[in-house]
């Protein structure tokens, strides 16, 4: 599904498109930056040579680029951590809110306002939770 275009995308963009791609395809084969720099500059210069080219040849060596990275395009790329296919993708954990119950008096004692509108936003959660069910029974707590 990602492969599905949502809208119509301009010439420029996806020349755009496919440089980008081309350059994070030579990072992934040249690990030495010397050498990188070198084939990037190569790179950039075989897309400024064809920069004002009529639509129909900008057509024509838009899908042959397109096609010469597909060809080319390395067997394990590099990806960024945080990003999709990255070993950090969706990694982080967001805390369940019950663990701010835990919280030092110390460390609540940095954020006053914070806490004070939690603690009455607490209260009025447990007002509307005894309004829609109902005080819970006392001699039901503790009795499995």
């Amino acid at each position: 599904m990602a492969q599905v275009p949502l809208a119509i995308v301009s010439h420029k963009r996806q020349v755009c498109s496919l440089y980008k791609r081309a350059l994070r395809n030579l990072e992934a084969w040249y690990d030495r930056r010397d050498v990188y720099r070198y084939r990037a500059v190569q790179m950039r210069a075989r897309f400024d040579e064809n920069k004002n080219k009529d639509v129909a040849e900008g057509m024509r060596l838009l899908a042959s680029g397109q096609k010469e990275l597909f060809e080319t395009k390395h067997f394990q790329p590099r990806n960024f951590a945080n990003s999709p296919g990255g070993c950090a993708f969706e990694r982080e954990v967001i805390l369940p809110d019950w663990v701010l119950d835990y919280w030092h008096p110390l460390e609540k004692a940095q954020y006053p306002e914070y806490f004070a509108k939690r603690e009455q936003r607490k209260k009025e959660y447990v007002a509307w939770w005894e309004k829609q069910y109902g005080k819970p029974d006392p001699s039901d707590l503790g009795h499995h």
